[in-house]
Protein backbone atom coordinates (compact mmCIF):
# COMPACT_ATOMS: atom_id res chain seq x y z
CA UNK A 1 0.00 0.00 0.00
CA UNK A 2 1.45 3.33 -1.06
CA UNK A 3 1.36 6.16 1.43
CA UNK A 4 1.85 9.67 0.11
CA UNK A 5 2.67 12.98 1.69
CA UNK A 6 0.11 15.73 1.29
CA UNK A 7 2.28 17.31 -1.41
CA UNK A 8 2.59 14.03 -3.31
CA UNK A 9 -1.19 13.54 -3.21
CA UNK A 10 -1.69 17.07 -4.51
CA UNK A 11 0.78 16.47 -7.36
CA UNK A 12 -0.98 13.22 -8.30
CA UNK A 13 -4.35 14.98 -8.28
CA UNK A 14 -2.88 17.60 -10.64
CA UNK A 15 -1.58 14.87 -12.97
CA UNK A 16 -4.98 13.17 -12.83
CA UNK A 17 -6.57 16.38 -14.06
CA UNK A 18 -3.93 16.79 -16.79
CA UNK A 19 -4.41 13.23 -18.00
CA UNK A 20 -8.21 13.60 -18.11
CA UNK A 21 -7.80 16.75 -20.20
CA UNK A 22 -5.45 14.91 -22.57
CA UNK A 23 -7.92 12.04 -22.95
CA UNK A 24 -10.75 14.49 -23.62
CA UNK A 25 -8.75 16.60 -26.08
CA UNK A 26 -7.34 13.71 -28.10
CA UNK A 27 -10.76 12.04 -28.25
CA UNK A 28 -12.53 15.23 -29.27
CA UNK A 29 -9.86 16.28 -31.75
CA UNK A 30 -9.79 12.82 -33.37
CA UNK A 31 -13.45 13.43 -34.25
CA UNK A 32 -12.72 16.90 -35.66
CA UNK A 33 -9.61 16.45 -37.81
CA UNK A 34 -9.85 16.01 -41.58
CA UNK A 35 -6.80 13.81 -42.15
CA UNK A 36 -7.40 10.08 -41.55
CA UNK A 37 -3.77 9.58 -40.46
CA UNK A 38 -4.05 12.34 -37.87
CA UNK A 39 -7.35 10.90 -36.68
CA UNK A 40 -5.66 7.51 -36.11
CA UNK A 41 -2.73 9.17 -34.33
CA UNK A 42 -5.03 11.10 -31.99
CA UNK A 43 -7.14 7.98 -31.30
CA UNK A 44 -4.00 6.03 -30.41
CA UNK A 45 -2.78 8.79 -28.10
CA UNK A 46 -6.21 9.02 -26.43
CA UNK A 47 -5.90 5.32 -25.51
CA UNK A 48 -2.41 5.88 -24.12
CA UNK A 49 -3.58 8.90 -22.12
CA UNK A 50 -6.39 6.76 -20.68
CA UNK A 51 -3.74 4.26 -19.61
CA UNK A 52 -1.82 7.10 -17.91
CA UNK A 53 -4.99 8.24 -16.16
CA UNK A 54 -5.64 4.68 -14.97
CA UNK A 55 -2.07 4.49 -13.59
CA UNK A 56 -2.44 7.77 -11.71
CA UNK A 57 -5.77 6.62 -10.28
CA UNK A 58 -4.18 3.34 -9.16
CA UNK A 59 -1.49 5.26 -7.31
CA UNK A 60 -4.06 7.54 -5.70
CA UNK A 61 -5.77 4.33 -4.51
CA UNK A 62 -2.50 3.19 -2.94
CA UNK A 63 -1.47 0.68 -5.61
CA UNK A 64 1.65 0.70 -7.75
CA UNK A 65 0.72 0.16 -11.43
CA UNK A 66 2.32 -2.74 -13.30
CA UNK A 67 4.39 -0.92 -15.92
CA UNK A 68 5.46 -4.16 -17.63
CA UNK A 69 2.09 -4.08 -19.36
CA UNK A 70 2.23 -0.38 -20.09
CA UNK A 71 0.90 0.97 -23.34
CA UNK A 72 3.86 1.33 -25.66
CA UNK A 73 4.27 4.10 -28.18
CA UNK A 74 4.02 3.10 -31.82
CA UNK A 75 5.82 5.35 -34.25
CA UNK A 76 4.29 3.75 -37.34
CA UNK A 77 1.68 6.49 -37.53
CA UNK A 78 4.16 9.33 -37.87
CA UNK A 79 6.54 7.69 -40.34
CA UNK A 80 3.76 6.73 -42.75
CA UNK A 81 2.80 10.35 -43.39
CA UNK A 82 2.82 11.68 -46.93
CA UNK A 83 5.68 14.13 -47.25
CA UNK A 84 4.88 17.74 -47.99
CA UNK A 85 1.10 17.40 -48.01
CA UNK A 86 -0.69 20.70 -47.68
CA UNK A 87 -1.90 21.29 -44.18
CA UNK A 88 -5.52 21.70 -43.33
CA UNK A 89 -5.63 24.89 -41.25
CA UNK A 90 -8.14 23.52 -38.74
CA UNK A 91 -6.00 20.39 -38.25
CA UNK A 92 -2.95 22.62 -37.76
CA UNK A 93 -4.67 24.52 -34.95
CA UNK A 94 -5.57 21.26 -33.17
CA UNK A 95 -2.02 19.94 -33.62
CA UNK A 96 -0.56 23.14 -32.19
CA UNK A 97 -2.85 22.87 -29.20
CA UNK A 98 -1.85 19.25 -28.57
CA UNK A 99 1.85 20.02 -28.94
CA UNK A 100 1.49 22.85 -26.42
CA UNK A 101 -0.50 20.56 -24.09
CA UNK A 102 2.11 17.79 -24.26
CA UNK A 103 4.89 20.28 -23.46
CA UNK A 104 3.00 21.45 -20.38
CA UNK A 105 2.06 17.95 -19.17
CA UNK A 106 5.61 16.63 -19.64
CA UNK A 107 6.98 19.57 -17.67
CA UNK A 108 4.47 18.96 -14.87
CA UNK A 109 5.62 15.33 -14.65
CA UNK A 110 9.23 16.48 -14.51
CA UNK A 111 8.45 18.65 -11.48
CA UNK A 112 6.41 15.91 -9.79
CA UNK A 113 9.12 13.27 -10.23
CA UNK A 114 11.51 15.27 -8.07
CA UNK A 115 8.97 15.56 -5.25
CA UNK A 116 8.27 11.85 -4.66
CA UNK A 117 10.02 9.84 -1.97
CA UNK A 118 9.28 6.35 -3.35
CA UNK A 119 11.67 5.32 -6.14
CA UNK A 120 9.07 2.99 -7.68
CA UNK A 121 6.56 5.82 -7.95
CA UNK A 122 9.24 8.01 -9.53
CA UNK A 123 9.83 5.28 -12.11
CA UNK A 124 6.13 5.07 -12.96
CA UNK A 125 5.92 8.85 -13.35
CA UNK A 126 9.08 8.83 -15.46
CA UNK A 127 7.60 6.12 -17.70
CA UNK A 128 4.45 8.19 -18.21
CA UNK A 129 6.51 11.33 -18.86
CA UNK A 130 8.53 9.51 -21.53
CA UNK A 131 5.32 8.54 -23.30
CA UNK A 132 4.08 12.14 -23.08
CA UNK A 133 7.32 13.23 -24.75
CA UNK A 134 6.77 10.60 -27.45
CA UNK A 135 3.29 11.99 -28.05
CA UNK A 136 4.79 15.45 -28.47
CA UNK A 137 7.37 14.04 -30.85
CA UNK A 138 4.68 12.26 -32.87
CA UNK A 139 2.59 15.43 -33.19
CA UNK A 140 5.74 17.43 -34.05
CA UNK A 141 6.72 15.00 -36.84
CA UNK A 142 3.17 14.96 -38.22
CA UNK A 143 3.17 18.77 -38.29
CA UNK A 144 6.62 18.98 -39.85
CA UNK A 145 5.75 16.39 -42.53
CA UNK A 146 2.57 18.26 -43.42
CA UNK A 147 3.98 21.76 -43.65
CA UNK A 148 2.47 22.87 -40.33
CA UNK A 149 5.76 23.35 -38.52
CA UNK A 150 9.15 24.49 -39.75
CA UNK A 151 11.86 23.93 -37.14
CA UNK A 152 14.40 26.15 -38.95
Amino acid sequence: MLNFTQKEKMLLEDQKTHEQICVDKYTSYANQVQCPQLKALFQDYAKQEQSHLDSVNQMLNGQLPDMSQGYQQQNTQTTAQSQGAMANQADAVLCNDMLMTEKYVSDAYNTAIFEFVDTNVRQVLNHIQKEEQQHGEGVFHYMMNHGMYNPQ
